[in-house]
């Protein structure tokens, strides 16, 4: 699911399948006209490019904490990495998974998977990727001195172990399926044993950097002023070979900056532009605003479940009082539909063909101040305080903050805003200290792979993104048999049961879905469009939009 990952804008986010028979919601392309909001159409990559560039900027609308990939837990961060470290295995821009530096792997049995590595790839170093490294990288992920909030994803490892030049060996305690698709995320990166050893504490920071395997080597990080990249001579995938020479980052926090820095040309492009922007941007003639496939939705995370919102009765109360279409009016410049679960409609590319069934199953969002109201009453919550963290970090939140105040104060609730700082928000998904005396956090819940389980493995007992500790042994148990399951239909029928524990005992409160979006200026072409570009090259593909 990936609602950890900071809050990341909850600009344009979520929902999209990867198919046009999933396609439903804020997936589908929509016409204007009375009630049915803006026009748009999602797809999963831009018109390829004609031509090469010698280099381009792109707009991030913060500065990545880190480069390391072990801790590399955002949207900044992930989007510079996608483009210079690699994964076992990789998520195309339709949500697919297909091999990456591992060739191929096998399954022996229900415990045990086996990497075969690809042969000849170099390091930005120009040294030569062996099992040492795949070993050495996934290890540092177990070490506690790392702090990598994907160590929850090695829960089930007994061993990593080279079992060959090109060969990795992992033993399960207990089956895993997600495991093995989170190798196509951080988990799954790859760095060189050497460099690590000799960065030291410093790996992945300005001092430190980073050598992997991708497409593009890190030049310079400018702190607080910009990353610099480079075209990697030697990277082994012809077919994703940089049309670009130089990718230059700068950090915009400002939302109207941004919009500017995009008008003005001083930035080439940028993914999840600012919502308040969209039609500004969409009408400027200076570029293309494009909708892609997305698995997050705008959801509100319970923080403390001894408090107010421990009572059941109060969170279905919240959830009656929110009017989301007016929320997705004003949050997500109307592009984007209510949320009927935690993990949107996109996140459910495992098995496409089951996505609307499984959605049809659920009732639509209700809206009733009335019977909040009652609820709030029953359980004996009015006037109880309710505290939400709101932060400058983008417009929405601040924008979705003040309707759930509203909401709440309407049915009885005493909502407080906290403000925070952007950098203390994004420690709220990090830092437990960081939740003490909130109840409730806005969040961008996502997948980073096409199994929906993976966003519903954050709401077991334990689990590092299980903000509130919020627990339940049937959803435990139900969780266990699903990621024991093979199959990906059955595996999928069994997310669908979490799914609807989920909605039963709202630890997560959905708020609405809405897609993935990039802007391109007239002068680039080629970029993934959708969410997918966490992990996969999208710089390399971008060229230029003429010949």
């Amino acid at each position: 699911m990936r609602m950890p990952k900071a809050i990341a804008l909850l600009v344009c986010t979520v929902a999209v399948a990867t198919t046009a028979t999933a396609c439903s919601g804020a997936t589908t392309p929509r016409s204007s006209g009375k009630g049915t909001g803006p026009a748009y159409r999602v797809t999963p990559t831009s018109p390829p490019a004609k031509g090469r560039l010698d280099s381009i900027t792109w707009s991030l609308y913060a500065e990545p904490y880190t480069l390391d990939y072990a801790l590399a837990y955002d949207y900044p961060p992930n989007t510079v990495l996608a483009n210079v470290c690699e994964q076992l295995l990789r998520v195309t821009p339709d949500m697919k998974i297909e091999p990456g530096l591992a060739v191929k792997y096998a399954q022996p049995n229900p415990k045990t998977l086996v990497y075969t590595l690809r042969p000849g790839v170099k390091f930005h170093d120009g040294t030569t990727m062996t099992a040492d490294d795949v070993v050495a990288s996934l290890k540092r992920h177990m070490n506690p001195a790392t702090g990598s909030p994907w160590a929850s994803a090695f829960k089930n490892v007994d061993a990593i172990e080279k079992t060959g030049p090109l060969e990795v060996t992992i033993r399960l305690s207990n089956p895993d399926t997600l495991f093995n698709e989170l190798m196509a995320a951080s988990p799954g990166t790859v760095e060189s044993a050497a460099f690590l050893a000799k960065a030291g504490k410093d790996y992945g920071g300005p001092k430190g950097k980073v050598d992997c395997t991708g497409p593009y080597s890190l030049a310079d990080w400018a702190q607080g002023d910009s990353i610099t990249l480079k075209k990697h001579a030697a990277y082994w995938d012809t077919s994703l070979a940089p049309k670009t020479d130089k990718v230059t980052f700068t950090f915009i926090e400002d939302p109207a900056a941004r919009s500017n820095a995009f008008l003005s040309g001083t930035a080439d492009g940028g993914y999840m532009v600012p919502s308040s922007s969209l039609a500004q941007l969409r009408s400027s003639g200076k570029g293309t605003v494009l909708f892609g496939p997305n698995t997050a939705a705008a959801d509100l995370a319970v923080l403390d479940f001894k408090g107010t919102l421990g009572d059941l009765r109060v969170r279905r109360a919240l959830s009656m009082a929110l009017d989301r279409k007016n929320i997705i009016k004003a949050a997500a410049g109307g592009i984007g539909i209510p949320a009927k679960a935690p993990a949107a409609r996109g996140a459910w590319a495992l098995a496409p063909e089951k996505t609307a069934g499984y959605f049809d199953a659920l009732p639509e969002p209700v809206y009733d101040l009335a019977a909040a109201k009652k609820l709030v009453a029953e359980a004996g919550a009015k006037g109880r305080k309710v505290t939400i963290a709101t932060s400058s970090l983008a417009p929405e939140v601040s924008v979705v903050a003040n309707a759930v105040q509203a909401a709440g104060r309407q049915i009885g609730l005493d909502v407080q805003l906290k403000a925070v700082s952007p950098d203390a928000y994004s420690s709220i998904f990090v830092d437990p200290n960081a939740r003490h005396g909130l109840d409730l956090v806005i969040t961008n819940g996502y997948d980073n792979t096409p199994d929906p389980l993976e966003f519903y493995q954050y709401l077991r007992t334990g689990d590092f993104g299980n903000y509130g500790n919020w627990s339940d042994a049937a959803y435990d148990a139900a969780f266990d048999r699903a990621n024991a399951e093979p199959d990906p239909a059955a595996r999928a029928d069994l997310t669908a049961k979490l799914q609807r524990i989920a909605m039963d005992q709202l630890p997560i409160i959905p708020l609405y879905e809405a897609p993935y979006s990039v802007f391109l200026g007239n002068r680039i072409t080629g970029a993934a469009t959708g969410i997918a570009q966490l992990y996969y090259p999208w710089a390399a593909t971008i060229g230029a939009a003429k010949p």
